[in-house]
């Protein structure tokens, strides 16, 4: 999970502009790389980390692929004032 801004975002995500977290499953090779992750397939999808990034070690609901990836990626908006 990621504390950030949403701009414009691609076509199939769905959020206001404005605070949100960027939610995001990977199947990453460490933590590090998929805190990369999250801040690079934000930006490509209209979505800019501003500040903490959370990683949280489950069991995988998908399987494994060739390379590392994102998927079920989600985003819940918040009032930073609140």
């Amino acid at each position: 999970m990621a504390e950030g801004t949403v701009g414009e975002l691609a076509d199939g995500f769905e959020c206001p502009p404005g605070s949100a977290w960027m939610a995001m499953k990977t199947w990453a090779s460490s933590a590090d790389e998929s805190a990369d992750m999250i801040r690079v397939i934000g930006r490509q999808i209209g979505f800019t980390v501003t500040a903490k990034i959370h990683i949280y070690e489950t069991e995988p609901t998908k399987p494994p692929g060739d390379k590392p990836h994102g998927y079920d990626i989600g985003f819940t908006p918040f009032d930073p004032a609140a």
